[in-house]
């Protein structure tokens, strides 16, 4: 495919995504985007995992909820690729092929299908953001956010122990993510990454270790998340049982043939198109 047919493409493919969000989300159009990648993956909830519309693009990770048997999309999140760290997990009790998205304002749970489908994500991914890396026009981000304990992670607060009610309600301390009572998350506090300036709800044990100055982690990481994610790590069978029956695989951008095909490999692809 000759270089202009290949950006004309390119641009409408782009267009049909920002398309699919409607006037709610975010122009995705920009010079050099291009289009690499597009499928369905569960992402976990907080309350529970629900199958989102994720799209890869050379710069950034597009994602968004599912509405009207997946023509539009709604609530987009746009991640610069330069603000992603991914961790691979093992399968769990019930959900399979899923690796972690870790940000500075967020990290969340992502499962494939099918461990190909896993890999091949993971790989486009890195190498991606290797790429984009490579130009030197922008840096890595050094702090994350941990992931949250799922709702049905723990019966009781992580703090005192106390067991929660319809009357004791769960909240999440968003310095390291536990599940605690109202009790024992009064306090807030400023987590930079997550925003420079609004107090968010942290639990007594982390704000007082940070008033010390010390850097309390909540996992091997010990990074922080955000008031505004709904992150966890548990499963439903429903939910992931639909996506493998609704399953459609993944689409790839192949750059030598300027078409898209099913699960290629990164060492398929070649420079930005503009650079060959």
């Amino acid at each position: 495919m000759d270089k202009l047919t290949f950006v004309k493409e390119n641009q409408e493919r782009i267009q049909t995504v920002e398309n699919s969000f409607g006037p709610s989300g975010r122009p995705l159009s920009k010079l050099d985007r291009v289009l690499m990648g597009e499928g369905r993956l569960i992402k976990q909830g907080r309350r529970k995992p629900e199958p989102k519309a994720f799209f890869l693009f050379n710069d950034v990770l597009v994602y968004g909820s599912i509405i009207l048997n997946g023509r539009w999309h709604k609530n987009q999140k746009i991640i610069p690729l330069e603000d992603i760290q991914l961790e691979d997990m093992e399968d769990g009790a019930t959900l399979r092929n899923q690796w972690l998205i870790r940000t500075p304002c967020k990290s969340f749970f992502v499962s494939a299908p099918s461990y190909k489908e896993k890999r091949a994500w993971m790989d486009h991914i890195e190498d991606c953001r290797s790429k984009l890396l490579q130009t030197g026009n922008c840096q890595p981000s050094s702090t994350f956010a941990i992931s949250w304990i799922p709702d049905q992670g723990s019966y009781k607060c992580m703090r005192c122990l106390s067991k929660f009610t319809t009357t004791k309600r769960r909240h999440h301390c968003r310095k390291c993510g536990f599940l605690v009572c109202n009790s024992c998350s009064k306090t807030r506090a400023v987590i930079g990454n997550i925003h420079p300036s609004k107090k968010l709800r942290v639990c007594s044990f982390c704000h007082t270790s940070m008033e010390d100055g010390s850097r309390q982690r909540g996992d091997s990481t010990g990074k922080n998340s955000s008031e505004e994610d709904d992150v966890a790590a548990s499963s439903d069978d429903e939910v992931e049982e639909e996506m493998i029956q609704n399953h459609s695989p993944s689409n790839w951008l192949d750059t030598r043939m300027g078409t898209w095909g099913q699960l290629h490999t990164p060492d398929q692809y070649i420079s930005h198109p503009s650079k060959t």
